[in-house]
C-alpha cells in the first residue's frame, strides 16, 4: 500500500517557487528522496495559478511517512514554510 500526498504551498510575489528552490538548492530535497520508504518527492507548478507549488510526495507505507514526519528534515522544511509565509493544503492517497 503507497501513500501519495499532495501538498499545495501558497503565497504571495512567487514565494512558493522560491520555497522549492530553495529546498531543491539546499539539498533537502534529495535528502528526502533518499530516505528509506520514499518513492517520489517533485515539485510541479500550475498554469493557472502562479502563486501555488504543488508537491507530489509518495511513500512505501504510513511506518515510512511517520519516520519522515519525525525526521529533523520536518523543522527545516517548516522552518522554510513560515519564512516564505505559505499556506499549505494537503490532500492524501492511499494506493491498496
Amino acid at each position: 500500500m503507497s501513500l501519495t500526498i499532495h501538498l499545495y504551498y501558497t503565497g504571495r510575489e512567487g514565494s512558493a517557487r522560491a520555497f522549492a528552490r530553495e529546498m531543491t538548492e539546499i539539498g533537502l530535497v534529495e535528502r528526502i528522496r533518499a530516505q528509506e520508504g520514499n518513492e517520489g518527492y517533485a515539485y510541479f507548478l500550475p498554469l493557472d495559478d502562479p502563486e501555488t507549488v504543488l508537491l507530489i510526495d509518495r511513500w512505501r507505507d504510513q511506518a515510512a511517512l511517520d519516520a519522515h514526519h519525525r525526521s529533523p528534515m520536518m523543522e527545516r522544511i517548516a522552518a522554510l514554510r513560515e519564512k516564505y509565509h505559505l499556506r499549505l493544503h494537503v490532500e492524501r492517497y492511499r494506493d491498496e
